[in-house]
Protein backbone atom coordinates (compact mmCIF):
# COMPACT_ATOMS: atom_id res chain seq x y z
CA UNK A 1 0.00 0.00 0.00
CA UNK A 2 1.12 3.53 -0.18
CA UNK A 3 -0.11 6.51 1.12
CA UNK A 4 1.27 9.07 -1.30
CA UNK A 5 0.68 9.14 -4.81
CA UNK A 6 3.01 7.17 -7.32
CA UNK A 7 4.80 9.39 -9.99
CA UNK A 8 3.47 9.22 -13.39
CA UNK A 9 6.55 8.75 -15.33
CA UNK A 10 6.41 8.38 -18.99
CA UNK A 11 7.43 4.54 -18.73
CA UNK A 12 4.06 4.07 -16.27
CA UNK A 13 2.35 6.63 -18.47
CA UNK A 14 2.61 4.59 -21.57
CA UNK A 15 1.61 1.69 -19.13
CA UNK A 16 -1.84 3.08 -18.36
CA UNK A 17 -1.96 4.24 -22.30
CA UNK A 18 -1.63 0.37 -23.16
CA UNK A 19 -3.16 -1.70 -19.92
CA UNK A 20 -5.47 0.93 -18.73
CA UNK A 21 -8.91 1.46 -20.49
CA UNK A 22 -10.56 0.53 -24.31
CA UNK A 23 -10.39 3.34 -26.89
CA UNK A 24 -13.03 2.73 -29.57
CA UNK A 25 -11.32 2.84 -33.28
CA UNK A 26 -12.79 5.73 -33.88
CA UNK A 27 -12.12 7.36 -30.49
CA UNK A 28 -8.07 6.50 -31.92
CA UNK A 29 -8.71 8.64 -35.31
CA UNK A 30 -10.33 11.68 -33.68
CA UNK A 31 -7.41 11.96 -31.32
CA UNK A 32 -4.75 11.44 -33.35
CA UNK A 33 -6.54 14.13 -35.71
CA UNK A 34 -6.61 16.48 -33.18
CA UNK A 35 -2.79 15.40 -32.62
CA UNK A 36 -1.72 18.20 -35.15
CA UNK A 37 -4.87 21.24 -34.45
CA UNK A 38 -2.69 24.30 -33.24
CA UNK A 39 -4.24 23.73 -30.67
CA UNK A 40 -4.41 19.81 -29.54
CA UNK A 41 -3.94 20.71 -25.96
CA UNK A 42 -7.25 21.96 -25.17
CA UNK A 43 -8.20 17.87 -26.04
CA UNK A 44 -8.57 15.85 -22.85
CA UNK A 45 -5.93 13.18 -22.45
CA UNK A 46 -8.19 9.10 -23.52
CA UNK A 47 -7.36 7.89 -20.03
CA UNK A 48 -9.88 11.05 -18.63
CA UNK A 49 -11.83 10.58 -21.35
CA UNK A 50 -12.94 6.61 -20.73
CA UNK A 51 -12.75 7.54 -17.02
CA UNK A 52 -15.50 10.00 -17.86
CA UNK A 53 -17.85 7.68 -20.06
CA UNK A 54 -17.30 4.96 -16.91
CA UNK A 55 -18.61 7.63 -14.97
CA UNK A 56 -21.46 8.17 -17.33
CA UNK A 57 -22.13 4.12 -17.15
CA UNK A 58 -22.12 3.96 -13.33
CA UNK A 59 -25.04 6.83 -13.06
CA UNK A 60 -27.19 5.97 -15.55
CA UNK A 61 -26.57 9.14 -17.38
CA UNK A 62 -28.82 9.98 -20.69
CA UNK A 63 -28.91 13.30 -20.63
CA UNK A 64 -25.40 15.23 -20.28
CA UNK A 65 -24.25 18.83 -20.81
CA UNK A 66 -20.83 19.87 -22.04
CA UNK A 67 -19.40 23.16 -22.01
CA UNK A 68 -16.79 23.17 -24.31
CA UNK A 69 -16.45 20.99 -27.08
CA UNK A 70 -13.75 21.95 -29.51
CA UNK A 71 -13.06 18.80 -31.91
CA UNK A 72 -15.72 16.50 -30.23
CA UNK A 73 -13.26 13.92 -28.49
CA UNK A 74 -14.97 14.15 -24.49
CA UNK A 75 -18.49 14.56 -26.34
CA UNK A 76 -18.44 11.59 -28.72
CA UNK A 77 -16.72 9.56 -25.61
CA UNK A 78 -20.21 10.44 -23.63
CA UNK A 79 -22.29 9.62 -26.48
CA UNK A 80 -20.65 6.14 -26.90
CA UNK A 81 -21.05 5.35 -23.48
CA UNK A 82 -24.85 6.21 -23.57
CA UNK A 83 -25.38 4.75 -26.57
CA UNK A 84 -28.45 5.80 -28.68
CA UNK A 85 -31.00 6.26 -25.92
CA UNK A 86 -28.85 9.51 -24.83
CA UNK A 87 -28.96 13.05 -25.37
CA UNK A 88 -26.50 15.48 -25.18
CA UNK A 89 -26.36 19.35 -25.21
CA UNK A 90 -23.21 20.74 -26.68
CA UNK A 91 -22.17 24.46 -26.46
CA UNK A 92 -19.06 25.95 -27.90
CA UNK A 93 -18.77 29.03 -29.83
CA UNK A 94 -16.23 27.88 -32.67
CA UNK A 95 -17.92 26.19 -35.74
CA UNK A 96 -14.32 25.74 -37.52
CA UNK A 97 -13.33 23.28 -34.51
CA UNK A 98 -16.74 22.00 -33.94
CA UNK A 99 -17.50 20.85 -37.88
CA UNK A 100 -14.73 17.97 -36.64
CA UNK A 101 -16.61 17.28 -33.60
CA UNK A 102 -19.70 16.78 -35.96
CA UNK A 103 -17.71 14.64 -38.51
CA UNK A 104 -17.31 12.28 -36.29
CA UNK A 105 -20.88 12.13 -34.58
CA UNK A 106 -22.21 11.74 -38.24
CA UNK A 107 -19.96 8.54 -38.54
CA UNK A 108 -20.31 6.95 -35.23
CA UNK A 109 -24.48 7.37 -35.76
CA UNK A 110 -24.79 9.68 -33.08
CA UNK A 111 -25.32 12.92 -34.79
CA UNK A 112 -29.24 12.79 -33.87
CA UNK A 113 -28.75 12.58 -30.12
CA UNK A 114 -26.61 15.59 -29.88
CA UNK A 115 -27.66 19.39 -30.09
CA UNK A 116 -24.70 21.77 -31.08
CA UNK A 117 -25.73 24.94 -29.69
CA UNK A 118 -22.93 27.88 -31.25
CA UNK A 119 -22.69 31.03 -29.90
CA UNK A 120 -21.77 32.53 -26.30
CA UNK A 121 -21.87 30.02 -23.31
CA UNK A 122 -23.44 32.34 -20.84
CA UNK A 123 -26.11 32.78 -23.08
CA UNK A 124 -26.78 29.62 -24.32
CA UNK A 125 -26.79 28.46 -20.57
CA UNK A 126 -29.64 31.27 -19.95
CA UNK A 127 -31.39 30.01 -22.83
CA UNK A 128 -31.80 26.87 -21.63
CA UNK A 129 -32.99 27.45 -18.06
CA UNK A 130 -35.47 29.60 -19.73
CA UNK A 131 -36.65 26.76 -21.80
CA UNK A 132 -37.38 24.83 -19.02
CA UNK A 133 -34.59 22.39 -18.30
CA UNK A 134 -33.37 23.44 -14.75
CA UNK A 135 -33.19 19.46 -12.74
CA UNK A 136 -33.13 17.90 -15.96
CA UNK A 137 -29.25 16.97 -16.80
CA UNK A 138 -27.50 14.24 -15.10
CA UNK A 139 -23.93 15.01 -15.98
CA UNK A 140 -22.32 18.12 -16.91
CA UNK A 141 -18.82 18.78 -17.97
CA UNK A 142 -16.87 22.48 -18.12
CA UNK A 143 -14.00 22.85 -20.35
CA UNK A 144 -14.13 26.03 -21.37
CA UNK A 145 -12.42 29.33 -20.70
CA UNK A 146 -11.31 29.26 -17.41
CA UNK A 147 -12.07 33.20 -16.46
CA UNK A 148 -16.57 32.00 -16.73
CA UNK A 149 -15.81 28.65 -15.04
CA UNK A 150 -17.81 30.19 -11.94
CA UNK A 151 -20.97 31.13 -13.91
CA UNK A 152 -20.64 28.30 -16.01
CA UNK A 153 -20.69 25.68 -12.49
CA UNK A 154 -23.62 27.95 -10.91
CA UNK A 155 -25.23 27.09 -14.60
CA UNK A 156 -25.03 23.42 -14.48
CA UNK A 157 -25.52 23.37 -11.02
CA UNK A 158 -29.28 24.66 -11.79
CA UNK A 159 -29.19 22.91 -14.80
CA UNK A 160 -28.59 19.51 -13.02
CA UNK A 161 -31.41 16.82 -11.40
CA UNK A 162 -30.73 16.11 -7.68
CA UNK A 163 -28.04 13.54 -7.41
CA UNK A 164 -26.40 14.75 -10.67
CA UNK A 165 -22.44 15.19 -11.59
CA UNK A 166 -20.63 18.24 -12.98
CA UNK A 167 -17.57 17.62 -13.58
CA UNK A 168 -14.81 20.53 -14.33
CA UNK A 169 -11.76 20.18 -16.37
CA UNK A 170 -8.13 21.84 -15.60
CA UNK A 171 -8.83 22.29 -11.97
CA UNK A 172 -4.87 22.34 -12.06
CA UNK A 173 -4.40 25.06 -14.70
CA UNK A 174 -1.27 22.76 -15.98
CA UNK A 175 0.02 23.19 -12.83
CA UNK A 176 0.25 26.92 -12.39
CA UNK A 177 -2.01 26.71 -9.34
CA UNK A 178 0.95 25.48 -7.69
CA UNK A 179 3.19 27.10 -6.35
CA UNK A 180 1.71 31.09 -7.19
CA UNK A 181 4.24 32.23 -9.05
CA UNK A 182 3.53 30.08 -11.99
CA UNK A 183 -0.08 32.25 -12.09
CA UNK A 184 -1.19 33.51 -14.95
CA UNK A 185 -4.36 35.94 -16.23
CA UNK A 186 -6.78 33.07 -15.66
CA UNK A 187 -4.94 30.87 -12.51
CA UNK A 188 -7.00 33.54 -9.65
CA UNK A 189 -10.35 32.61 -11.21
CA UNK A 190 -9.48 28.76 -11.06
CA UNK A 191 -7.63 29.00 -7.43
CA UNK A 192 -10.75 30.87 -6.29
CA UNK A 193 -13.22 28.47 -7.66
CA UNK A 194 -10.94 25.27 -6.24
CA UNK A 195 -11.49 27.04 -3.22
CA UNK A 196 -15.64 27.91 -3.65
CA UNK A 197 -16.40 24.39 -4.30
CA UNK A 198 -14.59 22.80 -1.60
CA UNK A 199 -16.73 24.40 0.75
CA UNK A 200 -19.57 24.57 -1.32
CA UNK A 201 -22.34 22.34 1.24
CA UNK A 202 -24.54 21.93 -1.89
CA UNK A 203 -22.44 19.29 -3.43
CA UNK A 204 -19.72 16.63 -2.37
CA UNK A 205 -16.94 16.72 -4.45
CA UNK A 206 -13.17 15.23 -5.09
CA UNK A 207 -10.49 16.74 -7.24
CA UNK A 208 -8.26 13.71 -9.02
CA UNK A 209 -4.99 14.03 -10.07
CA UNK A 210 -5.91 12.85 -14.03
CA UNK A 211 -5.01 14.58 -16.83
CA UNK A 212 -5.21 18.34 -15.94
CA UNK A 213 -6.85 18.05 -12.98
CA UNK A 214 -10.70 17.13 -12.67
CA UNK A 215 -13.05 17.81 -9.83
CA UNK A 216 -16.01 15.84 -9.85
CA UNK A 217 -19.40 17.28 -7.73
CA UNK A 218 -22.22 15.52 -6.92
CA UNK A 219 -25.24 17.95 -6.60
CA UNK A 220 -26.79 17.08 -3.22
CA UNK A 221 -30.68 16.83 -3.01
Amino acid sequence: MANRPTELTPALHDYLLTHGFREADILQRLRGETQSHKWAIMQITPEQGAFMALVAELTGCTRYLEIGVFTGYSSLNLALAMGPGGHITALDSNAEYTATAERYWREAGLAENIELRLGDAQASLADLLDEGRAGSYDFAFIDADKSSYDGYYEACLELLRPGGLVALDNMFHLGRVAPRGKWNEDTPAIDALNAKIKADARVSMAMIPIGDGLTLCRKRG
